[in-house]
């Protein structure tokens, strides 16, 4: 199997190369990435539960559906197949914020990302692909966010970054709507 290989961007996310996904990941190199999240009417949001067999960050919980845009794959279209390859559906995404973050993990790996936060809207049950995902749930944001200051081990560490900046980001959104 032929290694996929990541967009490597500068801090503008302007792309600058093509690499493997290890080596990237071995040299804490930027690359472009993206982050799915999926909430339904009651605004709960599609947490995943990484399989357990996962090079890293194996059984930790985490947002919907996250990857890295294949060459002159737009952040929708990437999204869009991410979520089907994991969870087994597609839904109409929109974007988000985008932001960097460097995640390091105990086996030498670094996600450094430029990541782009896709939202989308779904109120069924996912079918899930167990290469990738061994369950799944929906939590209100509150309830992500008080379970984080209370159990963080049980999630992703990039999850703990971009959930930080999202929830402040929808924050600010509540707020300017209801001025």
């Amino acid at each position: 199997m032929i290694e996929e290989k990541v967009i490597l961007v500068n801090e503008n996310d302007e792309q600058i190369g093509l690499m493997p996904k290890m080596e990237a990941h071995e040299k804490a190199l930027l690359h472009r990435a993206f982050s799915v999240f999926i909430f339904n009417d009651k605004n709960e949001l599609m947490l995943q539960q990484r399989a357990l067999d996962k090079y890293h960050s194996p059984g930790l919980w985490t947002n919907t559906c996250c990857s890295h845009q294949r060459d002159g794959e737009s952040n929708i279209q990437a999204g869009k197949r991410r979520l089907q390859e994991e969870m087994g559906f597609v839904v109409d995404l929109k974007e988000s914020i985008s932001f960097i973050y460097k995640a390091p993990f105990e086996n030498g790996l670094t996600e450094h990302e430029y990541d782009h936060v896709l939202i989308g809207k779904y109120n069924d049950v996912p079918i899930i692909n167990e290469d990738e995902v061994s369950h799944w749930k929906w939590m209100s944001l509150e309830s992500v966010k008080d379970d984080m200051l209370l159990n963080p081990k049980l999630y992703t560490e990039w999850f703990k970054i971009i959930f930080e900046k999202f929830y402040q980001h929808i924050n600010i959104l509540d707020n300017e709507s209801n001025d």
